[in-house]
């Protein structure tokens, strides 16, 4: 899988790097619109819902908020025109594919936050909207070491960085899901290793 990486550095004790199955854009107003898009997908579709409810009068208490809905859009004769001709079963997985096209992520993100003194912390984010991120914090004072490992996937070799924790029967994966190339993974291990071991004096 294709990576793109993305590293911020906010302060000379903190960096962060972010991995990303597609490239983030860049532009605020673009996230903006591909939000608002998602939002009027989704409200249109249950709005589709509500007008089956309303012509089979299984709407009885909701009518008034059926109304005021109505009201907010501009294609409701469209709305209404789609739902009167599609049986239930029909419009019930349109809606269930629609609404779940609307929650998923178009990529995965996963990054790893240095915190010179501190530690680190690894997050991989979830595949649907509004669901958090899976987050592990690791003390300075548990690594033991941050290294770069191969291993077989199916017939092919993929490297992963791992981090060596004392205690822990078995490595943590540091971007586990995408597993990015070894130029990659070799630019994120020199410089979680600078920023993490800054002041570290050396031996002799």
């Amino acid at each position: 899988m294709k990576s793109h990486l993305a590293v911020e550095a906010p302060s000379s004790t903190t960096v962060s790097y972010v991995v990303a199955s597609k490239k983030r854009p860049t532009s605020k107003t673009l996230i903006l619109i591909g939000y608002c898009l998602r939002v009027s997908l989704a409200f249109h579709v249950l709005l589709a819902n509500l007008c089956k409810l309303q012509e089979d009068g299984m709407l009885e208490h909701g009518q008034g908020y059926a109304e005021l809905l109505f009201r907010l859009t501009f294609i409701d004769s469209f709305v209404e025109y789609l739902a009167s001709r599609a049986e239930w079963w029909q419009l019930g997985i349109t809606s269930a594919i629609l609404l779940w096209a609307c929650l998923r992520r178009p990529y995965v993100e996963e990054s790893l936050l240095v915190l010179q003194g501190l530690g680190i912390q690894t997050s991989t984010s979830s595949s649907y909207y509004f669901v958090s991120p899976t987050t592990t914090f690791i003390s300075t004072t548990r690594i033991q070491d941050i290294v770069i490992h191969e291993a077989f996937k199916g017939l092919e070799v993929k490297f992963y960085l791992a981090v060596i924790v004392e205690g822990a029967t078995e490595v943590v994966v540091v971007f586990p899901s995408l597993l990015p190339r070894l130029d990659v993974l070799q630019e994120v291990w020199r410089g979680t290793r600078r920023c993490l071991y800054a002041n570290t004096p050396k031996a002799g």
